[in-house]
């Protein structure tokens, strides 16, 4: 059955760039982000906040913006940042594709160090003796993305490595075992898949063909390092697409329900409550009334 397309109400902003990088000033400045509403874009984006306050609210939840932390946010996830006057800091924004330029300088101990933060949805506190150090990277990007010299990205992607090498050092991922680092591999790999296939991959056997292991295998490393296995990952990442598409589209549950490939909306009705708790109808009421009182007031 095909597909229904759901035209949501938070539309995502795609850009050209491959790889940005400027303080939290100027990116305030150029988004207006204190009148930005939620919204999601097409790359990813690493806010590290060295002096201020905010709050973060990504998919559905509230995150403390505190000094000296670094918040990291997928592709396609909602989010809003409510920043305070006074906030200093860096915002970084980078594609898939800017990996890609030259594989073999980003090797997979960076690579999955880096997929980590985005992926398990990290806050980091960068320790003090870290952060001078994390500072004078920072400004040479600046420095060096504003300039038109010659292999500019070449120079930009090794000063990205060597600061994304520092935060994968203090978080310990570089210092894993051969067997360990390669069970991340593989919970990298099934949640990139997931992320891709959902709609049409519900059962964990799916994946695990895709990924040449066993289903029970799959359960079992993905638990371990997760906490949960990849079947409640599933579920969970349908149960999210059906909450964003509640609340930032126009669309009824049967709409939902077919977009996320099930052919049944009772069965989906059904899936819903079990893994949210709740109906969806009356998901969908509480997120009218949330929308309603979050619009901004017009003179």
């Amino acid at each position: 059955m095909k597909q229904t397309t759901i035209i949501p109400l938070v539309k995502p902003q795609s850009v050209s760039f491959i790889f940005n990088v400027q303080t939290i000033q100027n990116f305030i400045e150029n988004r207006d982000v204190k009148q930005e509403g939620p919204h999601s874009h097409n790359y990813y984006e690493m806010v590290w906040l060295t002096r201020g306050n905010g709050t973060l609210h990504v998919d559905m939840q509230e995150y403390p913006v505190e000094n000296n932390t670094i918040h990291s946010i997928k592709p396609n996830q909602i989010h809003q940042f409510q920043m305070e006057p006074g906030m200093e800091g860096f915002v970084f924004s980078f594609t898939d594709s800017f990996f890609k330029l030259d594989e073999h300088d980003f090797d997979w101990a960076c690579q999955a160090g880096i997929r980590q933060l985005f992926t398990e949805g990290r806050t980091l506190r960068v320790p003090a003796e870290m952060e001078d150090d994390l500072k004078d990277i920072a400004l040479k990007m600046i420095r060096e993305f504003e300039s038109e010299k010659p292999h500019k990205l070449e120079i930009l992607k090794r000063f990205f490595k060597i600061f994304l090498i520092y935060l994968t050092r203090w978080t310990d991922e570089n210092a894993e075992s051969v067997e360990h680092s390669r069970e991340t591999e593989l919970v990298t790999n099934f949640q990139e898949s997931l992320d891709k296939n959902y709609k049409e991959q519900k059962m964990v056997a799916e994946y695990a063909r895709q990924l040449l292991v066993t289903p029970a295998y799959l359960n079992r490393v993905v638990k371990k390092h997760t906490g949960h296995s990849a079947g409640h990952l599933i579920r969970e990442r349908l149960v999210l697409e059906a909450k964003r598409m509640g609340r930032y589209s126009g669309a009824g549950m049967k709409e939902i329900a077919y977009s996320l490939g099930f052919m049944d909306p009772a069965h989906f009705s059904r899936f819903f409550k079990s893994f949210a708790g709740i109906n969806f109808s009356d998901f969908k009421r509480g997120s009218l009334v949330v929308a309603l009182a979050g619009a901004p007031r017009r003179a």
